[in-house]
């Protein structure tokens, strides 16, 4: 994951001529297009469903070397809750908005004082957006396939020029970590502990290979919405996408959740550390009380979990079980979502 701030100052500058002469050429043609797409009809909206997830005991964590900060494997015991059956889509996010009148963080104004060095009518509102470089690149420096677009939002997944009009069903991207709990909140609902994330995920089938069994294509069968092809140039869409799906397209796990790998990152409630997992509580665990990585001191990140549509076995191979991603707080991006989950309250039924 590319943090915004990163993108911002160093590229932002240099990026804004950039991407808007490429804005202004492609205007016309998005323009075009956007007029030939129809919305979903409502009978066609996938609607919001809550699963009952039991209480259980599992196995956390794994032996993995390529994923040292999800060490060591270790017992945990969950009460019993409710979680989206999917993520988050547009429309469910569009009715929240339309609600509460909220603006999500990639919409709002950057305050200066966040990045020194950038000039002041440079700081323009947008996110981070997947754009695939034209020639074969090395993978140490994911700011070669990460950009930051002016105008890129929930509406407009790949900036200014585009909208959501016909992807309802899509789940919403480019929020933050501030927006899905807002969201969550506002629905009554909150985001799910990593510990019931992984034990959702899991679906009643520990220890295996990816969460859906040990084969990647069972049945030449493709599992879960990812990359195929050479990573960052080509990806073949040998899954039916090469973006974003619409929910509950690839099959679900035995609890009845769907997309619980691939497709686009989920938020977590839990700050990240690296070494928690070395002292985590084995009963319902919330995280760290604070948020420290290594690799950037300064930032306050929290876990995300699942992968996306741009994991592979060639370069992001964290949609595998056990493995855990980390995100900014005020960072999003085109392949980072959201879902909630409900405490019991001994109800039978959502």
């Amino acid at each position: 994951m590319v943090i915004k701030k990163i993108v911002i100052g160093f590229y932002l500058s240099s990026l804004l001529t950039l991407v808007g002469c490429k804005q202004k050429e492609e205007q016309q043609n998005a323009s075009e297009n956007l007029s030939e797409v129809q919305p979903i009809a409502a009978k066609d909206i996938i609607p919001s469903k809550m699963v009952h997830i039991p209480a259980g005991t599992f196995k956390m964590g794994t032996n993995d070397p390529a994923f040292p900060d999800a060490q060591p494997i270790h017992k945990v015991t969950v009460k019993e809750f409710w979680m989206d059956e999917h993520e988050v889509t547009n429309d469910e996010f569009e009715k929240f908005v339309k609600a509460t009148n909220y603006v999500t963080v990639a919409e709002r104004k950057l305050d200066p004082k966040d990045f020194p060095g950038v000039p002041v009518e440079s700081l323009v509102p947008g996110s981070g957006v997947f754009s695939p470089p034209n020639q074969p690149v090395t993978l140490d420096n994911p700011l070669q396939w990460w950009k930051y677009v002016p105008g890129a939002s929930w509406h407009h997944p790949t900036g200014q020029q585009s909208n959501i009009k016909g992807q309802e069903n899509n789940p919403v991207v480019h929020v933050s970590y501030e927006d899905a709990a807002a969201y969550a909140t506002w629905a009554g609902k909150r985001l799910p502990t990593e510990a019931e994330w992984e034990y959702a995920a899991q679906g009643k089938k520990p220890g295996l290979k990816y969460y859906w069994g040990n084969e990647l294509k069972p049945g030449g069968r493709w599992m879960a919405n990812i990359y195929q092809g050479d990573f960052p140039t080509k990806n073949t869409g040998e899954d039916g996408f090469v973006g974003v799906a619409p929910v509950k397209t690839f099959p679900p796990n035995a609890f009845g959740l769907y997309d619980m790998d691939g497709n686009v990152w989920e938020w977590c409630n839990d700050f990240y550390r690296p070494d928690y997992y070395a002292k985590s509580p084995a009963d319902s665990p919330k995280g760290p009380s604070d948020s420290y990585d290594p690799d950037e001191p300064g930032a306050v990140k929290r876990v995300q979990r699942g992968g996306s549509f741009l994991c592979s076995d060639q370069y992001c191979i964290r949609y595998r079980p056990g493995s855990r991603g980390k995100g900014e707080i005020g960072s999003g991006s085109d392949n980072l979502g959201f879902r909630c989950v409900k405490d019991s309250d001994g109800l039978a039924n959502k």
